[in-house]
């Protein structure tokens, strides 16, 4: 494998791209990590081609809420030692995620810390009570969904009898003594208890939810994770979690990328328009020979060309700063649960190595084998679009083929742009009736005080929570931004923006190619009309499933 040799000394370091412009898709995955919603919540965020799921588990007391879920499987999925291959987030940094899920795990351990001292004091010395109060909630819980009346009518009839059950013990007793105090007391202090665990959770629901609204309004709120830190030679831990975190960011700026059939390629979308530029190499002056060149010397051009984008004849805005780059492009099965990067000595710390791409791009043009891709990428709206031009050039016999296809990625799930609701009721007023007024609610419930505290003692064995209480599956092969993203064609202007990108970028890549072609004596007349009659349908440009070949 690629990163079994990878090297996190300080003196190998990746270079890596900016990551300005790139803030709004980040910070709207980041904040699933503190959300209190229901976790069944994620299968809204389904798309045609990414599907999560959610396993439940054994006992609905113990299944855990969108964030918590949310934070677990992300952390697992891309920090984990035995983990596979991740696909790159275009547009986003998902080191920062993982950040933000670390941060709001490690908030949740400090809340979950008192809360398991609550349930020692007030629970386990009196665990018979403790048990009558969990198999109520247990109840209500179990049949709070049920659609018939009388299921929902018998929890809280469950409840109240309980209720009455302790009024009756602290009124009158069979019997007295140390018993009669201590079944007194087994019925009292899980109350008492829960009244603690109350306060505790109120004032991590209030951080959590600020660090949520802060996120999505553009706040700089950061990810304090000291456990990354190692403070000596001997922390492995700390110094793992480091290697790890290191090791998805150069993962993150891998020039290898998958192409999964009709998917398309994972983490740059789908392919949604194509056009070709196919003719023969004929000389330009009759008797002689054309001066010989390769595939890669029309890309090299080509590259230089479209590094030159942002500049125009006029100030006009335009093009943002590109990022040009060499892709390596592996072909996977459209229902492939996983991906294998390249590895050898070819490769470098995920980076395939200049050499290696050169002879791809030469040599590996037809049958078996990766193939060499030139990538334009533009990150735009705050990293919500990503809009990706390929092209490659193929010669076969004296034909030279010049594909350039687009492909597109949108914004992040609305479910991760929500930002959060105060929980208010409205209500009439006593005396005007015929008034209303919101009424404010306590962020944590009975039951989710309940849930957060018989969750407590269990947070330092994540896998029996997992087992009890359920989790979030995630969709393979896992990346963090194509895994949530919506088709850019329902957003007017990320649509016109995509179709507006072809055009320029088409002319450059022909006219590059034709000047290589000319300097090495070839007959340019059947390129340079291909091109312009190409040059005129592209301006008809409309997004298709181009991979689907229905178009």
């Amino acid at each position: 494998m690629a990163d079994d040799g990878f090297d996190f000394s300080p003196g190998a370091q990746v270079p890596l791209q900016g990551s300005a412009g790139q803030t709004a898709a980040t910070q709207a995955l980041a904040s699933a990590a503190y959300r209190d919603s229901p976790v069944t919540e994620i299968l809204n965020a389904n798309s045609e081609w990414h599907k999560s799921a959610v396993k439940p588990g054994k006992l609905s007391l113990l299944e855990p809420n969108l964030g918590e879920a949310f934070s677990r499987a992300v952390q697992v999925r891309m920090l984990g030692g035995a983990r596979k291959a991740l696909i790159q987030s275009f547009g986003t940094e998902p080191q920062t995620v993982v950040e933000h899920c670390l941060a709001a795990t490690r908030i949740r351990k400090e809340r979950d810390t008192r809360l398991t001292g609550v349930m020692a004091l007030f629970g386990l010395l009196f665990l018979p009570g403790l048990l009558i109060w969990l198999a109520v909630f247990q109840l209500r819980r179990t049949i709070a969904g049920s659609k018939d009346k009388r299921a929902g009518a018998l929890g809280t009839a469950a409840l109240l009898a309980v209720g009455g059950l302790v009024l009756l013990v602290l009124v009158k007793l069979p019997f007295d003594g140390f018993w009669a105090i201590y079944l007194r007391a087994m019925l009292v202090a899980p109350v008492v208890g829960w009244l603690l665990a109350k306060r505790i959770t109120e004032s991590t629901a209030k951080d959590m939810r600020a660090r949520w609204e802060a996120l999505l309004s553009g706040g700089g709120v950061g990810a304090k994770i000291p456990e990354a830190v190692p403070r000596d030679p001997n922390e492995s831990a700390a110094e793992q979690l480091r290697q790890s975190l290191a090791k998805l960011t150069a993962e993150q700026y891998s020039n290898s990328v998958f192409y999964a059939g009709p998917k398309g390629i994972l983490g740059m979308g789908t392919r949604w328009g194509s056009w070709q530029l196919a003719e023969e190499l004929v000389p330009r002056e009759a008797g002689k020979e054309i001066h010989g060149f390769r595939s890669w010397d029309v890309v090299r051009a080509i590259h230089d060309q479209l590094r030159m984008l942002e500049r125009g004849p006029l100030h006009t805005g335009g093009f943002p700063k590109p990022s040009v780059r060499h892709w390596v492009v592996a072909p996977i099965g459209e229902n492939a649960d996983e991906v294998s990067r390249p590895g050898g000595q070819d490769v470098d710390a995920f980076q395939i190595k200049g050499h290696e791409i050169q002879r791809i791009c030469n040599e590996q043009q037809f049958g078996a084998g990766n193939r060499h891709y030139l990538g334009v990428q533009f990150t735009l709206w705050d990293g919500q679009l990503v809009i990706t031009m390929l092209i490659t050039v193929t010669v076969l016999h004296e034909t030279l083929r010049i594909e350039v296809t687009g492909h597109a990625l949108g914004p992040v799930h609305s479910l991760f742009t929500t930002k959060p609701k105060p929980k208010t009721v409205t209500v009439s007023k006593p005396v005007r009736f015929w008034e209303t007024v919101d009424k404010q609610q306590p962020l944590v419930d009975a039951n989710e005080v309940v849930r957060l505290a018989v969750r407590a003692p269990f947070t330092w064995f994540p896998p029996v929570l997992d087992y009890f209480g359920g989790k979030i599956v995630l969709p393979e092969p896992f990346g963090l931004r194509h895994a949530w993203a919506e088709k850019p064609w329902r957003h007017r202007f990320m649509a016109d923006d995509a179709m507006r990108a072809a055009t320029p970028v088409l002319r450059v890549v022909h006219a590059a190619a034709i000047r290589v072609l000319d300097d090495h004596g070839v007959d340019t007349d059947r390129f340079s009309n291909r091109s312009l009659v190409l040059s005129g349908l592209v301006q008809d440009a409309a997004p298709r499933k181009a991979d689907v070949y229905d178009a």
